[in-house]
């Protein structure tokens, strides 16, 4: 039973990793204060779900699901181009709430607050991913694979460009970048990541609806990066693993079920809080948090 559990956390653990890192690489890395990726996360999701139900193999429907993420998030930059700071955060944090709108109220096609029931699991060349520890096999190469695609991304001379913008747009129009041009694909390539995310958790949790991708799971993956560190995987992946299954642990405590989310939402406000006091740069962050 133990095991099984474990399993469990760990799915979660990785999905929130992936989900986390291509938030990072568009907040830490190209300093887009992004608060509309929960919505990318929800529309992978969606997209993937509804498509796989209709006969669409998985792989296509989880590219497709990424490209119409990343194809909103393209939309979202396009849209917000002037905007900078908290007026940007503002604008994404309004994107999210149209996306949840439309989750909620497009009932014809996403069942509204009913949500999809019965999402299978992947299939491969005829072979389901059909026990969940498969399904962990699968999810941990995903996310070493979108690690080292960030990683390979993020040293590379375009990712030097992406933080020479974040540092300073200014000077590096001066020496004829296209800085709109870098945080437009950046947000894109984020979005996709994201999507995937989605469409993971959707067909492992069988199960979503729109309250599933709303501002709770935004306050633990912006947990995860502050945590961590901007602009730092390595404090991403570390501060997703422990995030993630330290307030599981409040679960083998004798408390009342209805104690255990308030305690949860606790801990991630006190480490927050440590974080921001003591350690502005997170665990492995070469930023501050207030940059």
């Amino acid at each position: 039973m133990f095991s099984a559990y474990l399993i469990h956390i760990l799915i979660i653990v990785c999905i929130f990793i992936i989900l986390a890192s291509s938030l990072n690489l568009v907040v830490g890395y190209t300093g887009l204060l992004n608060f509309g990726h929960i919505a990318f996360f929800g529309i992978g999701a969606y997209t993937s779900a509804l498509l796989t139900m209709r006969g669409v193999p998985y792989l296509l429907a989880v590219i497709l699901g990424g490209l119409l993420a990343a194809a909103c998030g393209a939309l979202l930059m396009k849209i917000t181009n002037k905007l900078h700071g908290d007026y940007l955060a503002l604008a994404t944090l309004g994107f999210s709430f149209v996306v949840y709108a439309i989750l909620l109220n497009w009932e014809v096609v996403t069942r509204g607050a009913l949500g999809i029931p019965g999402i299978k699991r992947p299939v491969f060349f005829g072979l389901e991913i059909a026990s969940n520890w498969q399904y962990l096999i699968f999810v941990v190469i995903v996310t070493a694979f979108v690690i080292l695609f960030l990683y390979r991304l993020t040293n590379s001379p375009y990712g030097k460009l992406l933080q020479a913008a974040r540092d300073d747009d200014i000077g590096a129009m001066s020496f004829g970048k296209n800085v709109f041009q870098l945080k437009y694909q950046s947000m894109a390539v984020g979005a996709f990541l994201a999507g995937v995310a989605g469409s993971l958790y959707a067909h492992y949790i069988s199960f979503i609806d729109p309250s599933t991708f709303f501002l709770t799971d935004l306050i633990i993956i912006f947990t995860i990066i502050i945590v961590g560190g901007l602009a730092s995987l390595k404090g991403t992946v570390v501060a997703g693993i422990i995030i993630i299954l330290i307030p599981e642990l409040l679960r083998f405590l004798s408390l009342p079920s209805s104690m255990i989310g308030t305690l949860r939402n606790i801990f991630y406000a006190l480490i927050l809080l440590l974080i921001l006091l003591f350690r502005p740069k997170g665990l492995f962050g070469k930023l501050e948090s207030d940059k």
